[in-house]
């Protein structure tokens, strides 16, 4: 694992043992990671333009990129990665910028770019792109490439993404 600061900024990590980090892992600068949050081989969270937060119960799989957008011109406030509780990041995902909210899912080879949202029980199919600015209503589905909407979630198929 490494865990290493930019600069000034190091990681913020919860206690020993309530969290895990693969040892060929990557997270630097401004990241927070919550209780119960894992990431996994070849996973990168890199924070060093804007914070980056990963949720309690969060996890960002195999290869993944977390990344932010720093401030410019247009966007005073730069674009932090929020990733809520229990949101799942799929293997090979790029996470750009973003905020997803608790249970959230970003399927594998994704990408989320800078800008855009994913409320709560929303679902980014795999291969899908969301393009910067666009939104994923709660429990909705959309997929392909930029990203549309494909369908409204049912109980059902939540349940089984929770299992």
């Amino acid at each position: 694992m490494t865990v290493y600061s930019l600069g000034a900024i190091s990681p913020s990590l919860p206690a020993p043992g309530e969290y895990w980090i693969a040892p060929t892992a990557s997270v630097m600068g401004n990241v927070i990671l919550k209780k119960n949050a894992s990431i996994w081989w070849g996973a990168i969270a890199r924070g060093d333009n804007d914070p980056i937060e990963i949720g309690e119960n969060s996890n960002v799989q195999d290869g993944s990129v977390i990344h932010c957008d720093s401030p410019d011109s247009r966007h005073p406030a730069g674009f932090p990665t929020i990733l809520g509780e229990d949101v799942l990041v799929g293997h090979m995902a790029m996470v750009h910028g973003c905020i997803v909210e608790d249970r959230g899912f970003v399927g594998l080879g994704a990408i989320v770019m800078s800008g855009a949202h994913i409320e709560s029980d929303g679902m980014l199919a795999a291969g899908a792109m969301l393009t910067g600015g666009k939104r994923i209503g709660a429990r909705q589905l959309w997929g392909g490439r930029p990203a549309a909407f494909m369908r409204d979630l049912t109980d059902a198929a939540l349940a089984d993404m929770q299992r």
